[in-house]
């Protein structure tokens, strides 16, 4: 993830806080020093890291904090909401008719993210198009009319069309249905002249309510210039950050989105058409910071549960918590479980776990994880009706026809059947939970509504409210 340096350097540092009534000048310092540190490292413009710390350190020097609070807590608040306010708020996008203008360079992800935001816009009940204006890069055309087929979204473009012009104003004629129009345009290798023009050109006919900087969160300190020569141009109202799914460091968005006084619109997490997230600061932040972001994830289960196609009369979790638990139900968890995503994305939204915990992995266990999830879903689709129903049943020779109708080892199998007793297990040990004290217990242990236990702190959004 972007920044994601900084969230571990900083959960460390203020692990060293733990146990601590009162936060001494040092401790101060020492915090702030981790942030310079990582945020420089991540392309973060100077000016900015400075404003950062300097409140930082003010606030956390002169405030007084709320009678009981550890000197952990009280910092990682401080930090969360001054984080916060660096990145801003989201880009404003109504769920309404309009029109938007993607804008960037060559290889920043403009086309991917074209068909990516009119999935998005699918998801909300609108009715998107996205076209095609690109007549200079080789291939543009046809990787838009892929992805947006994928996407199951309109598209339209004209291969055989020199001017990128005409294309627009006849691609928003042939498109007039459509709720929410998203124009690509064409990128170069660096800000020429003749680039400018003619998206100055495109953004006349077009006319957008909203026009959007694509940036691959690679880029460094050069996404400031970018930003400024598009600003003065089209005028950029918001940023779009692409690929987080890679060890890019991001910071030079973050100088992108200063320069223009835009904020972030969409991040790019992934390959897939469905490898997008709209960009929630508060949510953002606390991940970044190990303490989840709950409404992402709810999100997340929601679309993979539609993904799935589960039936609700094929999948009773009240009959899964009274130990009616089998090899089906597992085998519709680990689809739904497939559908939200990279598991390492999903970790960092459940407080408590994308921080420490997950940092404590090796490099590769996310990889090995979903390696094996993939593995028991193709051992599961190679087991009769019975045996997912009855495996305990599951036999010697059952366990070798198996692994031979699904291409895998007979240790596959019986790691698989080794897993289903664990989840079983984990399922007969919720029996009895479901009265409300029990719960809350439950979301107390979770940080539900705390962001890992400090709700209390104070009141509004995030994991603090």
């Amino acid at each position: 993830m972007v920044l994601d340096d900084l969230g571990s350097s900083l959960r460390g540092t203020l692990d060293d806080l733990r146990g601590k009534s009162r936060i001494s000048e040092a401790d101060v310092e020492s915090v702030v020093t981790e942030i310079q540190r990582s945020l420089l490292s991540a392309d973060v413009d100077v000016s900015l890291v400075m404003e950062l710390s300097e409140n930082i350190e003010t606030r956390a020097l002169e405030e007084e904090p709320p009678a009981g609070t550890p000197a952990r807590d009280f910092v990682l608040r401080i930090v969360y909401e001054e984080l916060v306010d660096l990145i801003g708020e989201s880009t404003e996008l109504p769920l309404e008719d309009q029109t938007i203008l993607l804008a960037g360079l060559q290889g920043s992800g403009k086309t991917t993210s074209a068909a990516k935001m009119a999935w998005w816009f699918s998801t909300k009940g609108l009715k998107p198009a996205v076209i095609q204006t690109d007549t200079f890069r080789p291939g543009a055309y046809d990787q838009a009319e892929q992805m947006t087929e994928r996407a199951e979204v309109d598209f339209y473009g004209d291969p055989d069309a020199e001017d990128p012009v005409e294309i627009a104003r006849t691609g928003l004629e042939e498109t007039a249905n459509a709720d929410v129009h998203i124009v690509d345009t064409a990128g170069r290798h660096a800000l020429e002249a003749d680039l400018i023009d003619e998206i100055e050109e495109i953004e006349r006919v077009v006319d957008p309510d909203t026009s959007l900087l694509v940036l691959d969160a690679a880029i460094g300190q050069g996404a400031k210039d970018q930003a400024r020569e598009f600003h003065d141009s089209i005028g950029i109202d918001g940023v779009v950050i692409t690929k987080l799914d890679g060890t890019a460091k991001g910071g030079g968005a973050l100088a992108a989105v200063d320069q223009t006084d835009s904020s972030i619109a969409f991040l790019g997490t992934g390959e897939e058409v469905d490898d997008i997230e709209r960009f929630e600061p508060e949510g953002f932040i606390s991940r970044l910071l190990g303490m989840g972001d709950l409404a992402q994830l709810a999100e997340r289960v929601e679309r993979a549960m539609d993904q799935t196609d589960i039936e609700e009369d094929d999948w009773d979790p009240e009959e899964m918590l009274q130990g009616n638990f089998t090899l089906n139900d597992m085998q519709k968890q680990l689809e739904a479980m497939n559908n939200m995503g990279p598991l390492s994305q999903v970790l960092d939204m459940i407080p408590g776990m994308g921080g420490g915990i997950k940092d404590q992995l090796p490099d590769d266990a996310m990889d090995v994880t979903e390696e094996r999830m993939h593995t028991f879903r193709v051992v599961m689709d190679s087991m009769t009706d019975a045996e997912k129903e009855y495996p305990r049943a599951i036999g010697a020779s059952q366990i070798e026809r198996i692994a031979r109708g699904s291409g895998t080892s007979e240790e596959s199998v019986r790691e698989l059947l080794e897993q289903f007793k664990l989840m079983e297990r984990t399922m007969k040990q919720f029996q009895g939970m479901g009265s409300e004290k029990e719960m809350q217990r439950m979301m107390q242990q979770m940080g539900g509504g705390g962001g890992g236990g400090m709700g209390g702190m104070g009141g509004g959004g995030g994991p603090f409210g």
